[in-house]
This record gives C-alpha cells, structure tokens and sequence, in this order.
C-alpha cells in the first residue's frame, strides 16, 4: 500500500534512514562525547536487535515479567452510550507498572547489560517512564537517576514514590517551567557529563539518532499484538485506530501495526486550554520544523524561535515537539493528527471510568475523548484506541482539580 509515493510493504526496512532521518525529519544534532556515544549506541543496537538470544530474553521478559499480551477490551456500554460506533482498547495500562513505557525501558535495560554500563539515565514527566525505568534497573541490578520536574513532581506523587521504592534516585528539576522539557534538558546535560558509565534512556521516540528508531521498535509489540487480537476478536480490522501523542511512543507503537492496512490512523496531541500559545502542546498541529534535544521535527516556538512554554493537563505530553516519525506520516497524510482539549478529556477519563470500569491515565483519556467524538460522526464501524496507562496516579490530582463528577 502506497501513501505520496511512500510504500509502506517495505517501510520499516527504509525508514530511517541509516543517518537516521525519516525523510527530512530526525537525525543525530549532537556533537563531541555525545555523537560517539550514539554511535556506540547505534552499533550495540544494530549487533543485537538480530540476535536469537537477544530477541528470546526479551520476548521471556515480556511473557513471565510483563505480563504480555495485553488484551483488548470491547468498551461495550460506553459504545452504547454514544451510538451504534463499536470502541474496543488495547490495555496497556494492565502492562506491569500500569503503562506501555515498560516495553522500551526493559528493552533498552537489556541493551545497557550488553553494553557494560551501569547506570541509566532519564527524564519523566507523568511519572510512568521514571517507574519503568526504575523497575528495569531493579530487575538488571543497575544504578537509575531520573529527571523530574518540581510541578510534574507535585502533580505525580505516586509515581515519584515508586521510583523511589524501587531505588531510583529522583532528581527535582526546578529551571524554567519545570517540567518535562527542562527534565529532558538536565537528563542530557548529565548524560553528556557520565556518557561512558552510562546510558541515556529516553523515553519517547524522540531525541537523536538512534532513539527515535529503538523506541518505535521497543514499542511495536503493541500494535503487532492489537492487530492480531482484534481480527482473531471480530474476524477484520477496526476502521479506525486512535492514540494519544506527547513525545509519540505509546502511538509510534500501536501505528506501527497497521501502517499498511486500509485503516484510519489518528495521533490526538493535547490542546489544553486552548489554541493560543502557551494554552496547549499540540505541536503538529500548530508547530513549524525545527531542532531541540537533538532531533529535527515539528517544534512549538516562542518569538525567538526557541522551544515554546507549553501546557497540558497531562504531565506526560506537555512537551513542545513530537517525535519526527511523527512529523513524517503527518506530512505523508497516513495519519491524521488532530488535538483535544481538558474539558474533553476530563469528561472521557470520567465516563470510561464509570461506564467500563477502566480509570485511564489523564494522557490516555485524549484518546478516549477523542474516539467518543469520532464514533458519533462515524455512525457505524468500529475504533480502536490505544489505552497507553492506568489513572492511578493522576486521582488525587483529578480529585483536588476537579472534583468528583
């Protein structure tokens, strides 16, 4: 199957490129200890990702530790409270420690041991990353510093305690607006001070070469899995596929699964308040290329062409770009990318809670507002939505905000 000329029956075998682009987005804007440290990255990567060996202690991993496959749920009675549209979730918020994060954070754990690094290294913004990454430090015997900004810190504070019950050691970000482009901003600068003891373990399909790459692989057991599931469920595939979108990784990985079907692909970014600068994080929708945190992409910029202040209800997609596999098939027009507001989304976390029994992750509950819009101008057929993390740690934070509805 063929978008603007993109032939997507081989597209996972010519994107990226070997510099790492896909097309003009990507890349590695790194210099010095870090360039060779990509590099290096890059060689383990490619040496092990072929690896029978490899490959069987990850999937192990994923079978006895995980707990994968997740299953599909069909969302029945929220389905029946807006029409005749069916909506079905891929759960990964019963993947263990409540996300999809954990796939690439084991993976790229496993890939720190082969390469004899001690440490890992990482940003967070919602918490669930920083949980990720700890539990994988844990499970290989690994030292782990995780980057946290002082608001994202308050609002996440049952994340911020598992990190730290599994040993990790949460570093408060308090510069600019402290959140999770100056947690990223502090990960990088110790990373580039500990690159030969450490590995820096992004957590979204983003930052340089060869991150962007490795994550979407990580993550591509999601939507390898979902696709399986929901034709052995239903006997065809879902019309519709939806996720949400920050950094991309939860949504890279259940897009990748269906990229070369004949379905119908949203990424939904978070408008927060509104459409003006500085009320929201929807960067492909309102962002102009640009390169931050060593990547070319779709940036949210100020008046000086630097990285823009964002905001989001969700602490894990307020960041003020998107991974650039994101900002391709965007520009190829296979996925649509589309925002949804608080209020919206809000409302969806409370009716998904209360009609199926799922409390879904503020980041998650964009696209669950979002599928509940789309099913009631489909009419007919079905949804698909990637329910990327549980909501536990955002009640206390929901309940003080908003209240009980």
């Amino acid at each position: 199957m063929k978008y603007n000329n993109i032939d997507f029956d081989t597209y996972f075998k010519n994107y990226p490129n070997a510099e790492g682009y896909f097309g003009k987005y990507g890349g590695a804007y790194v210099e010095g200890g870090l360039k060779s440290a990509m590099e290096e990255i890059t060689e383990a990567y490619f040496t092990i990702c072929k690896s029978t060996r490899f490959i069987g202690e990850l999937r192990r991993i994923r079978r006895e530790f995980q707990g994968r496959p997740t299953p599909i749920s069909h969302l029945e009675r929220l389905s029946t409270s807006l029409g005749n549209v069916q909506l079905y979730a891929k759960r990964e918020d019963l993947n263990h420690t409540g996300a999809h994060k954990l796939n690439h954070c084991m993976g790229e754990a496993l890939l720190a041991k082969y390469m004899g690094k001690k440490k890992l290294i990482a940003e967070t913004g919602a918490g669930q990353h920083g949980v990720a990454l700890a539990t994988a430090a844990a499970y290989f015997g690994l030292e782990c510093d995780i980057y946290m900004g002082s608001v994202d810190i308050k609002k996440q504070a049952p994340n911020v305690a598992r990190m730290k019950i599994l040993g990790a050691n949460v570093v408060e970000v308090k510069e600019g607006l402290a959140t999770l482009k100056e947690a990223v901003d502090a990960a990088f600068l110790a990373y580039s001070r500990d690159y030969k003891d450490s590995i820096y373990c992004i957590g979204s399909v983003v930052g340089p070469h060869p991150f962007p790459m490795m994550v979407r692989d990580f993550q591509s057991v999601v939507g390898i899995e979902a696709r399986e599931q929901f034709v052995g469920m239903t006997g065809e595939l879902p019309d519709a596929v939806v996720a949400s979108v920050g950094g991309g990784s939860n949504a890279m990985g259940m897009f990748s699964g269906f990229l070369n079907d004949p379905v119908d692909i949203y990424g939904i970014e978070p408008l927060g308040r509104g459409a003006t600068l500085g009320d929201h994080a929807a960067s492909l929708k309102y962002g102009t290329e640009g390169v931050m945190h060593g990547f070319n992409s779709i940036m949210l910029k100020d008046e000086a062409g630097e990285p823009a202040p964002v905001y989001s209800v969700a602490s894990g997609l307020d960041y003020p770009s998107s991974g650039p596999e994101h900002a391709f098939l965007r520009d190829a027009g296979r996925v649509r990318y589309d925002a949804i507001g608080d209020e919206e989304t809000i409302d969806a976390f409370f009716k998904l809670s209360r009609l199926e029994g799922i409390i879904p992750a503020i980041e998650s509950a964009h696209a669950v507002a979002y599928a509940m819009q789309l099913a009631k101008k489909m009419g007919r057929g079905s949804v698909l939505i990637c329910l990327s993390g549980r909501g536990d740690k955002d009640m206390d934070y929901i309940i003080e905000k908003y209240g009980i509805r």
